[in-house]
């Protein structure tokens, strides 16, 4: 294990395995399992703590009121109405829905930054800055591929078990 937690810290992704084993979230399945569900960028993304290209999501120009969404789980994250434009290439909120997201410490860069993942499967979702407009300060910045978007007034999808 410290072999790999050196290696992450040096910026390579963990293995999905050292993840998985370690999630202490109560949504549980295997790599094979969310393997089937996600495609292998957003696993990547989601379970090996990777950061997809800025610029690249089409959820950072989505301006319709909704939800968004963990791509793996379904969990509610972030209502629409506090996505704003950060300038980054990456969605951005500046608050999470109540108890949707869990916070970790990431050495990836050398520096400590907050990390935050889906409460619920403990999918990766990107970092918190405090840096984002009030009335939090905070900047929710995410990985589009981790999310995905409801429009409001659909159904919002089940929750995966």
């Amino acid at each position: 294990m410290l072999k790999t937690l050196s290696a992450w810290m040096a910026g390579a992704a963990l293995p999905a395995s050292s993840v998985l084993a370690a999630a202490p979230f109560p949504l549980k399945k295997t790599e094979a399992e969310w393997r089937a569900i996600v495609s292998p960028a957003a696993y990547r993304v989601l379970f090996e703590h990777g950061t997809e290209r800025a610029g690249s999501s089409p959820l950072d120009a989505e301006k319709r009121p909704g939800t968004f969404v963990c791509a793996a789980c379904n969990q509610p994250l972030f209502n629409a109405a506090h996505k704003y434009d950060s300038g980054t290439g990456w969605p951005s909120f500046w608050q999470p829905l109540p108890k949707a997201i869990g916070t970790s410490t990431d050495y990836k860069l050398i520096y400590p930054r907050t990390e935050y993942h889906c409460s619920r499967c403990g999918g990766h979702q990107g970092h918190v800055f405090n840096d984002g407009p009030k009335p939090t300060g905070q900047r929710y910045c995410n990985n589009g591929i981790a999310l995905a978007f409801v429009p409001q007034g659909e159904t919002l999808p089940a929750l995966r078990t």
